[in-house]
């Protein structure tokens, strides 16, 4: 059941487990549930967790060593650190722009490895390509890190074709880590085949559009302070009503096979990488386990041609309303220019 990420990564669950969502952007969480989630996703087979050390300032990769520190000896072995950096923060909780200067590379994995209390990172990547830096030097760095035995993989983040291969011409790339999903489909046209073409894998994040076409989104929920998706485009008036009729269709096609719209949209995500023919590797941002298990069980879901056809009439590409970030954040995203 376990894949590569690309030719050159590591062998992970099919599922990974985004923890963003336990430190910072929905508003407060739980810290006893989500350790006790990240604990049930390794006792089910996950081995990839996924974190940016900007994620709460610090405070996830700090909540994952905690949760590995209690977590069995062979659940703990099994486990993979995904690590995003390079977005810098203000005290308040703002974004002032991103640093992939080499220099700064070394520095934020050294906080890193502390917080995370390990002596490597599985996957090591920056969250956005600072436009001030050639993404040759940012990557050049991390391959400093991997020989001196400090990070395993070098991964990327929201970069385009271009990009990628320009990167790839630099060191190996384990993995692209980019938003995908029913209603996020701009990777198709160029990302997908360059990722393809250059033996690398996708861990795809945003598979339920921020629990938006999960299911469990409705159109009268009061978002919690400091919830990120209060600024979302695709969550505001119009595009909301929007995005939750093709939701409403999406369950229809769900209802016929007995499942739930969470499974129906992972289920998809994970049909496409035969289809692309890139390893594809959904990150779960499950906060409690409840919404683990129901995630987990979309690995039983078969979609077979017929299903595909039906999902794709309920959503088609370019149905979504509203852009997946607001206008600021969206300038930031090196894959959609």
């Amino acid at each position: 059941m376990n894949r590569t990420l690309g030719t050159t990564g590591p062998r992970v669950f099919p599922l990974g487990l985004g923890c963003m969502g336990m430190s910072a952007l929905y508003g407060e969480s739980d810290r006893a549930e989500s350790i006790a989630t990240i604990h049930a996703a390794l006792d089910a087979g996950v081995t990839l967790l996924d974190t940016g050390d900007f994620y709460g300032m610090g405070h996830n990769e700090l909540l994952i060593n905690e949760a590995l520190r209690t977590a069995p000896a062979e659940a703990r072995e099994q486990a993979l650190t995904s690590v995003k950096f390079g977005a810098l923060r203000t005290v308040e909780g703002g974004f002032t722009g991103y640093d992939g200067r080499p220099a700064a590379v070394k520095n934020f994995a050294a906080y890193s490895l502390q917080r995370l209390g390990t002596d490597h990172i599985d996957i090591y990547r920056i969250a956005r390509v600072d436009p001030d830096v050639p993404i040759e030097e940012t990557v050049g760095a991390i391959a400093e890190l991997v020989e001196a035995g400090h990070v395993r993989h070098i991964g990327l983040s929201e970069v385009g074709a271009d990009t990628l291969r320009r990167a790839a011409a630099v060191a190996p790339i384990s993995d692209l880590q980019i938003e995908y999903s029913l209603i996020s489909r701009g990777i198709e046209e160029k990302i997908l085949p360059a990722a393809r073409e250059l033996g690398i894998g996708v861990t795809a994040y945003g598979v339920l559009s921020r629990g938006l076409i999960s299911g469990h989104f409705s159109r009268d929920r009061e978002l919690a302070p400091g919830d990120f998706r209060g600024m979302s485009p695709r969550f505001q008036g119009d595009n909301l009503d929007r995005n939750l009729d093709l939701v409403d269709r999406l369950r229809a096609v769900a209802e016929t096979k007995g499942v739930t719209v969470a499974q129906t949209a992972i289920a998809w995500v994970l049909a496409q990488g035969p289809r692309h023919g890139v390893d594809i590797v959904p990150l779960i941002g499950a906060r409690r386990r409840d919404r683990l298990a129901e995630a987990l069980t979309s690995l039983d879901v078969t979609l077979d041609a017929a299903d595909l056809d039906a999902i794709e009439q309920a959503v088609p590409v370019g149905a979504a309303a509203g852009d997946r970030y607001p206008a600021a954040q969206m300038a930031h995203l090196d894959s959609e220019h």
